[in-house]
């Protein structure tokens, strides 16, 4: 657990704007640095957030990095050496679920930190999962029906808990247990929408050089669709909403590129500059 000897030795020169960046799957924190650039030092550099980088083990479920998350979160707030006037996470892929995932356990808790959040900015997040995950389960559920093939659909097993959740965007314990995460079953996760109270914000990845048009007709960043990044979805009762102004598209940027993006950069400073 945390403690603020610790985060004093950490940070020597902590400030009272604190920024967590979460980063995504089989990823560390260390590669939020790409390209020369890191979003964390730059937000310090021309904000004054101190960032603070989460490292987790992305092939456990979500919600189980959510729920320890929500604690570390708890932990941090509670010891951080300076009173914390501004608060906020930013989410690479799945960190944004994960963050997604905390602030779901966090609200239940009560916890301090979750009434502290400010703003959420997520980068290239499978808000309602990505394809590669489900074209892995339809090859696993083909394969297995072959005897001649059936043999290499234990292969497909491999995957982790955190990718197969991957497949829809899980975020909560009940979307996994009970269930057997490699079967071909429909999309039947908790509908969770975005926390309440906290400006939440959206940026998607596209490879095409112009991002004008339907966002379903768009291509994504490579590994995350536009629409599902944005939140959109066709059932009602699943779109998160983010509003339109909190909302961007990066163009001729793929998935790791939204970590180097000048523009992808400019953009979340931008929002974190505004009062609300």
């Amino acid at each position: 657990m945390l403690e603020r000897r610790e985060l004093a030795d950490a940070f020597p020169n902590p400030t009272r704007r604190v920024a967590v960046l979460v980063h995504g799957l089989c990823m560390s924190d260390r590669q939020w640095t790409r390209r020369n650039h890191d979003h964390g030092a730059a937000l310090a550099y021309n904000l004054g957030f101190t960032p603070v980088y989460l490292s987790y083990n992305s092939g456990l479920h979500v919600s189980v990095n959510g729920r320890a998350f929500d604690k570390m979160l708890e932990a941090l707030v509670e010891e951080w050496p300076r009173p914390i006037d501004d608060f906020v996470v930013l989410g690479h892929s799945m960190g944004g679920l994960v963050a997604r995932s905390a602030c779901e356990y966090g609200e239940a808790e009560g916890h301090r930190w979750r009434r502290q959040l400010r703003k959420l900015v997520t980068l290239g997040t499978p808000h309602h999962g990505a394809p590669l995950e489900r074209i892995g389960n339809w090859v696993d559920h083909v394969v297995a029906k072959s005897p001649y093939t059936s043999a290499f659909g234990k292969l497909g097993k491999i995957r982790s808990a955190g990718v197969t959740d991957l497949r829809y965007g899980n975020l909560v314990d009940e979307d996994w247990q009970g269930r057997d995460r490699f079967a071909r079953e429909p999309d039947e996760r908790r509908a969770i929408p975005l926390p309440e109270g906290v400006a939440c914000y959206a940026i998607a990845g596209t490879t095409a050089s112009s991002a004008a048009g339907f966002n379903d007709r768009l291509p994504g960043d490579g590994l995350v669709p536009v629409a599902s990044a944005l939140g959109d979805h066709k059932d009602p009762a699943r779109a998160l909403a983010f509003p339109a102004d909190r909302q961007a598209i990066a163009r001729a940027t793929g998935h790791l590129d939204l970590l180097s993006s000048r523009e992808v950069y400019e953009q979340i400073a931008r929002w974190l500059s505004q009062s609300r």
